[in-house]
């Protein structure tokens, strides 16, 4: 995919909250914000992984980016802080976030199964 291609798709989808991260290789990798999650005074958003090389869409109802039953998922979670500019910074969870931002998470699917 080209660069203009990959802007056409980013422009497409702004209306979702698309982060990108940079993994261990230098890859980028891209997100949608599913959700967030506040635990004390700290947010989390639970991203899950979408794939824009495969998206030839310019809808923004594209697809591309629903989860295929026969893929798994991956899904993490971020706290979310920001930086000098206001711009929203994704962080890495400490163990202890992540167990805390996990139990708020279950807790918050049982109550809408509950519903």
């Amino acid at each position: 995919m080209d660069q203009t291609e990959n802007k056409e798709n980013m422009e497409a989808m702004e209306e979702e909250q698309i982060v990108v991260i940079t993994d261990d290789e230098g890859n980028e990798l891209y997100f949608r914000e599913e959700m967030v999650v506040p635990v004390g005074k700290k947010n989390f958003a639970i991203l899950a992984q979408i794939n824009l090389e495969d998206c030839e869409c310019e809808d923004e109802d594209c697809h591309c980016h629903e989860h295929e039953d026969d893929e798994e998922e991956n899904v993490i979670i971020a706290r979310i802080e920001f930086d000098e500019n206001g711009e929203e910074v994704y962080l890495a969870p400490t163990d202890e976030e992540f167990d805390e931002v996990k139990a708020a998470y279950e807790k918050l699917v049982e109550d809408w199964d509950e519903e």
